[in-house]
C-alpha cells in the first residue's frame, strides 16, 4: 500500500511540473531543438503508432517510457537497431541493460545519425567551395527502472546530447521519467503510464564558425574577427498519458490494445492508436496510427504505422528480430529493423 501511495505521489508531481512547462504547447511549433530527440527508437513502439507507454519491456521501452525497464524477463538484455528516416538520415542504435537484485534495472543507451556530406557554402561561393562537411548528431542515455511493487515501476533517464555542424556544436542534457501502473483497478491485462520527456536547461551553438571578419564603420581599424552569439534554444518536451489492455484470448492467442495521449511545448497535440497481435509468443502482427490537432493535417508528416516479429525462446536464451514500416509524406517511406538478444 505504501509503495502504491509513492507511486500516485510521483503521478501527482509529473503533472504539477508540467503546468509551466506545456503551458504554450502548440503555439511555437517548430522552433524546439535537438529534434533527433523525437526520433523514435524501438522497433515494436513504432509499428504500433507510437503508443506503447504501458506494454513495452525491457530495452524496447526505453525510449517510450524508461520505467518500464525493470519488468524485463531476462537478467541483461542487447538490443541493435538501424532505421532510415526523413531525407535519407540513418538512425543507428544500440542499447545493454541488466537487472540487479535488490537494486533495480540499469540501462545504457547510444543513438547515432548518419547523413550525407553537405557542400560548404559562403556569400562568395554560393554553389559551394569544393569543400564539404558531415553533421554528427549524438545522444547516449543512461536509465535506471525499479519496481516498487509488482504492479508499480519507475523510470528515469539522463541523455547526453551533442549536436556538431561544422565548425560549431551544443552539448546538453534532457532527462526523462516515467511510472507505468499494470492492472489498474484490479482489472487483469490493464495498464496506466505517464512520462515526461526531453526536460533540461536551454542548448546553445559555440565554436570558431561563428567568427566572421568585418570592419566596424565607426572605428579607425582594418578588418577583425568579430564573434556571433547564437541564440539559446529549448528542448522539445513532451508530456504522454498512455492507456493499454492485454486480452489473452486463449492459451495460443493474445490481443494488445494500447493508446496514447501527448502534449508538447513545440507540437500540436497528438492522440496514438496501437494494436499487436501475438500468436503462441512466437509471431506478432502490429500497427498503429497518430492523430493530430492543432495543426492543418497537411503538414502532417507521418500516416499509418504496421510491422511484425518473431520472438524466439529456449532455456536461458531469448533472440527477438522487429520489422516496422512508418508512412511519411514528402519523403522516402520509413524502414526499421532490430534485434534483440536476452540472458
Amino acid at each position: 500500500m505504501k509503495n502504491i501511495k509513492f507511486g500516485l505521489v510521483i503521478i501527482l508531481l509529473i503533472l504539477a511540473a508540467t503546468q509551466s512547462v506545456f503551458a504554450s504547447g502548440g503555439n511555437r511549433n517548430g522552433t524546439a531543438g535537438a529534434s533527433e530527440l523525437l526520433i523514435p527508437v524501438g522497433t515494436r513502439g513504432i509499428a504500433m503508432g507510437g503508443a506503447t507507454l504501458t506494454n513495452s519491456v525491457g530495452l524496447e521501452a526505453l525510449y517510450w517510457n524508461p520505467a518500464n525497464l525493470a519488468r524485463a524477463t531476462n537478467t541483461t538484455n542487447v538490443m541493435l537497431s538501424q532505421m532510415n528516416t526523413i531525407a535519407d538520415i540513418g538512425v543507428t542504435y544500440g542499447a545493454a541493460s541488466t537487472n540487479i537484485e535488490g537494486f533495480g534495472a540499469v540501462g545504457l543507451s547510444i543513438k547515432g545519425l548518419s547523413m550525407d556530406d553537405i557542400p560548404v557554402t559562403t556569400v562568395e561561393n554560393p554553389d559551394g567551395t569544393g569543400q564539404t562537411f558531415k553533421p554528427q548528431y549524438l545522444t547516449v542515455g543512461l536509465t535506471y527502472s525499479k519496481m516498487l511493487s509488482d504492479r508499480i515501476s519507475v523510470g528515469l533517464t539522463a541523455n547526453y546530447v551533442s549536436e556538431k555542424i561544422d565548425r560549431v556544436s551544443a552539448t546538453g542534457y534532457a532527462f526523462n521519467i516515467g511510472i507505468s501502473y499494470q492492472n489498474l483497478g484490479n482489472i487483469n491485462g490493464l495498464s496506466f503510464a505517464v512520462v515526461m520527456k526531453n526536460i533540461g536547461p536551454q542548448m546553445q551553438f559555440d565554436g570558431s564558425g561563428l567568427y566572421l571578419p568585418a570592419t566596424a564603420t565607426e572605428l579607425q581599424r582594418g578588418t577583425q574577427l568579430y564573434k556571433l552569439t547564437s541564440e539559446p534554444f529549448e528542448l522539445p518536451s513532451t508530456l504522454e498519458i498512455g492507456l493499454g489492455y492485454k486480452y489473452d484470448i486463449n492459451s495460443e492467442n493474445a490481443l494488445a490494445l494500447s493508446s496514447s495521449f501527448q502534449n508538447s511545448n513545440f507540437y500540436g497535440d497528438e492522440y496514438k492508436l496501437g494494436a499487436e497481435y501475438g500468436f503462441n509468443n512466437l509471431f506478432f502482427v502490429r500497427g498503429g496510427y497518430a492523430f493530430v490537432s492543432e495543426i492543418n493535417r497537411d503538414d502532417v508528416t507521418f500516416g499509418l504505422t504496421a510491422g511484425a516479429g518473431l520472438n524466439y525462446q529456449m532455456e536461458g536464451f531469448d533472440f527477438r528480430f522487429d520489422y516496422a514500416y512508418r508512412q511519411t509524406k514528402f519523403f522516402s517511406t520509413n524502414h526499421v529493423f532490430s534485434v534483440s538478444f536476452g540472458f
